[in-house]
């Protein structure tokens, strides 16, 4: 288990993301999923109420989520995260949007509270004290437990961090954040921000839309909902190259690709648990694999060279 920054939140090295749930996996899928993944240890799961509104105009994944913890009576034993913020109809961090969102969220997680909520986008409209005071109001009412932040820039992390900290208001615990072996954005003055501050990183797109597990080659058809976007690594320069590495270090460990990656993202600095789903218990495998697979600094060096655009 790993420590999300300096709470005492303790949480299995692989999130399991619930975006999918509802839209590419049904409740029953769904269910078998969290099933296994808790059986295997782990206790980290993310959501947000949008999920997957583009598909079923609804919050499906909270709803099929609330279903499974009333179910299995596993509320206790589960770090449970989601967001607000994008949700049509709820968009933005203003403090009536956010009041609004998180009862919604209890009500269809069917708990009391959130151990962590995330701001899922930067809302340059609200005043980031008056945001930062609506979450402080959720925490000292143990609506919520700890809040971070998601798809913010480094100047805004930073200074959102510095207002909570002038105003004594709970302040955000980590960051979310696009990160993976062909996407390295967050390796500059994010990341400072984030070890500066002392904050955990949970990234999304840890397999980099499926493209790292190793599936998409020149010619192959791949049915995912997202094979067009992630096919357009291909066709970069380091694409490839960061395939072949990855792909030759699975084979020699007798791993999948996908677990390769998710190690090498765990790896690295700040990060404390990447987010990955899974449409089904295959998929499900290699995440939980990837949770026991410690790569040498060997192997690390030769995927960080591979992948550096």
């Amino acid at each position: 288990m790993r420590s999300i920054g300096t709470t005492d939140l303790s949480v299995f090295p692989i999130s399991l993301g619930a975006n999918v749930f509802g839209w590419t996996a049904d409740k029953e899928t769904s269910f078998a999923i969290l099933d296994a993944y808790v059986e295997g240890g782990g206790n980290f799961v993310d959501t947000a109420d949008v999920y997957p509104y583009w598909a079923t105009g609804e919050s499906t994944s909270e709803a099929i989520i609330g279903e499974w913890l009333a179910s299995r009576r596993k509320r206790d034993s589960i770090v449970l995260a989601t967001k607000v913020g994008m949700l049509e109809g709820l968009r933005g961090l203003a403090p009536a949007t956010i009041r609004a969102a998180v009862e919604d969220s209890l009500r269809r997680l069917r708990t009391d509270y959130i151990d962590l909520y995330w701001a899922h986008v930067d809302d340059h409209d609200t005043p980031l004290v008056e945001t930062l005071a609506a979450f402080d109001a959720l925490v000292r009412e143990g609506k919520v437990r700890y809040v971070g932040a998601s798809n913010h820039s480094a100047g805004r992390l930073a200074e959102a961090l510095k207002v909570s900290g002038e105003e004594s208001l709970a302040g955000y615990v980590a960051l979310q954040q696009p990160y993976n072996l062909v996407e390295r954005a967050y390796e500059g003055e994010l990341r400072e921000v984030v070890a500066r501050e002392g904050l955990a990183s949970t990234p999304y797109f840890g397999l980099a839309r499926g493209f790292l597990t190793g599936k998409y080659v020149p010619g192959a058809t791949v049915d995912s909902p997202r094979a067009g976007v992630a096919a357009e690594y291909l066709r970069t320069e380091h694409g490839p190259r960061t395939i072949e590495a990855l792909t030759g270090i699975a084979r020699e460990r007798q791993a999948a690709p996908a677990s390769v990656a998710l190690a090498w993202l765990a790896a690295q600095p700040t990060v404390t648990a990447p987010i990955a789903s899974a449409r089904d218990l295959e998929q499900l495998g290699p995440l939980m694999a990837a949770a026991t697979l410690t790569l040498d600094d060997e192997e690390l060096a030769i995927l960080d060279e591979a992948s550096r655009p």
